[in-house]
């Protein structure tokens, strides 16, 4: 038996922080319910344990409270957004939303947000569109921070800049959310603290000598990009396009040198409707997905699995079980009930299956 909590519970709790430290109702329950998404599905790092540290941005002035995205340029399909530093998940929702009513028009929607600040888990926008038949793409990338060296080099330049997609079938959704990098500076840094290990030596320190040392990082090391120390100019490249898909069309990042923590973001909408048409989207990625699953796999391993179906798995599971918090997160929401006057979501005991790996 162990500790976990109601959901809905801790996104009120949650939403009631983020409102108690100054943000509008609506970008609250936004925030929080991002948030907690993230803890459905699996990305820990990405999830509650940012609240406080969001909280800490507000009191800070580096998160603004008021007000809405500024428009930069609109043209049809697409447009481009300051961000002006109000809460990046809540913007980001607000892109995604945009994007998909403009494809539902064009075919195609894009909206590219600059001076965001930070968006938490990308695969917590992409359920919701996918279920009502569209494909959303978002792009993400940090320009006031560096963790991954160009391949080849040693200097951290670029961030893990993320790509996801939420893919439409006949089933659920197929969910990607992938750092251009090995792994992400937060599950570096929740390791460093721990005191542990990276699975693989996923980091390159100063001299250029793998490692699975993640306070490297701190000491001049650098993440090393998908592919590794073999095949490591794919995810380089990726990181490349991440940046001018960020950045390019936002037309602020790197150049500009900012020095707060935030994220340069761009969303594509796709409606199939105005393509080929849905069912015959639906009809050929159905037939991926089950070609997939159905792949031969060697003598006593599991079948094959398509992206996001163990955190759909994990959703599922701690909807109907509660939510389990990673180590640590929990005591966080403690302090902030405690400076906030809130009630903590009451622990529950559950006996429930393991999470799906």
């Amino acid at each position: 038996m162990e500790p976990r909590y109601h959901y809905e519970e801790l996104v009120k709790f949650s939403a009631k922080v983020a409102q108690a430290a100054g943000l509008p109702e609506e970008a609250a329950k936004v925030v929080a319910r991002g948030l907690a998404e993230a803890d459905l599905l699996g990305h820990t790092t990405h999830g509650l344990a940012l609240l406080a540290d969001y909280v800490e941005e507000i009191d800070n002035g580096t998160m603004q409270k008021d007000g809405e995205p500024a428009i930069v340029a609109d043209h049809a399909a697409i447009a481009t957004w300051d961000g002006r530093r109000l809460p990046g998940v809540w913007t980001t929702k607000l892109a995604v939303d945009e994007a998909a009513r403009r494809a539902e028009t064009f075919g195609i929607g894009a909206i590219a947000v600059r001076r965001s600040h930070h968006i938490a888990c990308l695969a917590a926008f992409l359920e919701e569109p996918a279920r009502k038949g569209q494909m959303v793409l978002v792009f993400s990338s940090d320009p006031s921070d560096s963790h991954a060296a160009p391949f080849g080099g040693l200097t951290p330049v670029m961030t893990p800049n993320p790509i996801a997609a939420g893919i439409p079938t006949d089933g659920d959704p197929i969910l990607i959310d992938v750092s251009t990098s090995i792994t992400t500076a937060a599950l570096c840094g929740r390791m460093s603290r721990a005191g542990g290990r990276l699975p693989g030596q996923w980091m390159l320190d100063s001299t250029g000598a793998a490692t699975d040392d993640p306070t490297v990082l701190k000491q001049g090391g650098s993440i090393l990009p998908i592919g590794g120390l073999d095949h490591g100019h794919k995810g380089y490249s990726l990181s490349l396009m991440v940046e001018a898909l960020t950045q390019g069309l936002g037309g602020y990042g790197r150049a500009d040198q900012p020095t707060e923590w935030g994220a340069s973001v761009l969303v594509l909408a796709f409606s199939p409707v105005l393509f080929g048409g849905l069912d015959g989207f639906m009809r050929q990625t159905g037939w991926l997905a089950d070609a997939c699953r159905a792949a031969r796999v060697p003598a006593g391993k599991p079948r094959v699995r398509l992206p996001g179906e163990a955190a759909l798995t994990r959703k599922r599971e701690a909807l109907a079980h509660g939510v389990r918090l990673h180590p640590g997160i929990a005591d966080d929401l403690e302090r902030l009930a405690t400076r906030f006057s809130l009630t903590m979501p009451s622990a529950i005991l559950a006996l429930a299956p393991e999470p799906a790996p």
